[in-house]
């Protein structure tokens, strides 16, 4: 085989897998989910619910999160309120105990260990049926948590994820692409869900069976792994798109990066440890779900960059193959220059979405080095914006 046809094989099949990821596994689920739905038997339910939210050094937001916690709308008698601190030093915990007298309960984790283990700290405090997880800065709509508990009316629901709504209100190119992102995202949780099941959730709106949570490592990416936790034991995690809540975005790159390097390592791991889910004869359906959605979305950087060099190459001696690089490159041009801007406070409107793209790809190779590396993330440092809320 000559080596033209080589890069045209190369560029063909890195090119295919990348619309596989982005579009045709998309696809796919919504086929799957109109062709056979998976409905969840939902009825106004009223479980009684313990609802933590995880806190470390949340002084400057906690009390907002308690007051919008306070005002669900969900019974007063069915709903305890618990903040799980993981040692946090800024006070945080001071303001919690000034809401013991409205049934707010404190469960402070003595020592750093991390989210994961100050939420298992906290559902071994709890007495609800039903555990609904959220973070401190995550702001609930009213009817949030009754719409999360209608699902459970359903005896194959173990888990139920809500929609998550990432607002920008300084207009940043980082959050225009994480909103972006997130609507992506949105559509393909609600395919999914309705197909087979989801195989992860938004950390700060989720729901899960006392019953059927079980404690998971201290370096687990909590919200992705409660999915596989709830698959195992022969149950799915659905999607509720009217439980809603609001979260400001990351504006900054340098931020979303970080944030996103610690969950991609942290998947990593899970995905490694459980790696039998990745099986198809052992988990179907959701074995396809695991390695469409997660394993070949993080090999994109692998892809693009076949696809750039073989298009290169192949560039010599075909226009149409000069045109197709001149196109990559633009594209990553653009989102360098959006990176730039960002980094001189200039917002870079349609180049939003190319520096998205651009660093979820290069979060994904740092993650994966962090992991080959031995790299675990326990201790958890939250990722916030000064100014924006």
């Amino acid at each position: 085989m000559s080596g033209s046809l080589v890069g045209q094989a190369v560029f063909i099949v890195s090119v295919g897998l990348i619309l596989y990821v982005y579009f045709g596994y998309p696809l796919l689920m919504f086929v799957m989910a109109r062709l056979a739905p998976k409905n969840v038997e939902k009825a106004p339910i009223r479980p009684s619910v313990s609802f933590i939210i995880a806190a470390y050094n949340e002084a400057r937001d906690i009390r907002q999160k308690l007051e919008n916690t306070l005002a669900l709308e969900y019974p007063e008698e069915k709903l305890e309120i618990i903040i799980t601190s993981d040692a946090s030093t800024d006070g945080t915990d001071d303001i919690a105990r000034e809401f013991a007298g409205r049934g707010v309960r404190l469960v402070r984790q003595p020592e750093r260990r991390g989210k994961t283990a100050a939420q298992n700290l906290a559902v071994e405090a709890a007495a609800g049926e039903i555990i609904v997880f959220s973070d401190a800065t995550s702001m609930y709509e009213p009817d949030a948590v009754c719409m999360l508990a209608a699902n459970f009316a359903d005896a194959s629901v173990g888990c139920v994820a809500g929609k998550l709504v990432y607002v920008d209100p300084a207009a940043t190119t980082v959050g225009s692409g994480a909103r972006s992102y997130w609507n992506y995202e949105s559509f393909l949780k609600r395919n999914e869900s309705t197909a087979s099941s989801l195989i992860g959730v938004s950390g700060c709106i989720y729901a899960v069976r006392r019953a059927n949570y079980l404690p998971m490592y201290p370096e687990a990416c909590s919200d992705f792994l409660i999915a596989t936790v709830i698959r195992k034991q022969g149950l799915r995690t659905v999607y509720e798109p009217l439980a809603v809540c609001a979260e400001v975005t990351n504006g900054e790159a340098s931020k979303e990066m970080k944030m996103r390097v610690r969950v991609i390592s942290q998947t990593f791991t899970d995905l490694w440890r459980n790696r039998e889910m990745l099986d198809p004869f052992h988990s179907g359906i959701y074995a396809l779900q695991l390695l469409s959605h997660k394993v070949l979305r993080y090999s994109i950087p692998i892809f693009l960059a076949a696809a750039f060099v073989s298009s290169a190459v192949l560039a010599f001696n075909s226009r149409v193959f000069l045109l197709i690089f001149a196109v990559q490159a633009a594209f990553f041009a653009a989102a360098a220059a959006a990176w730039v801007l960002e980094r001189i406070g200039v917002k870079g409107g349609p180049l939003s979405i190319p520096l998205y793209f651009l660093l979820a790809n290069i979060a994904s190779v740092a993650g994966f080095i962090q992991f080959l590396k031995g790299e675990r993330y326990a201790a958890w440092e939250p990722i916030r914006d000064s100014g924006l809320r």
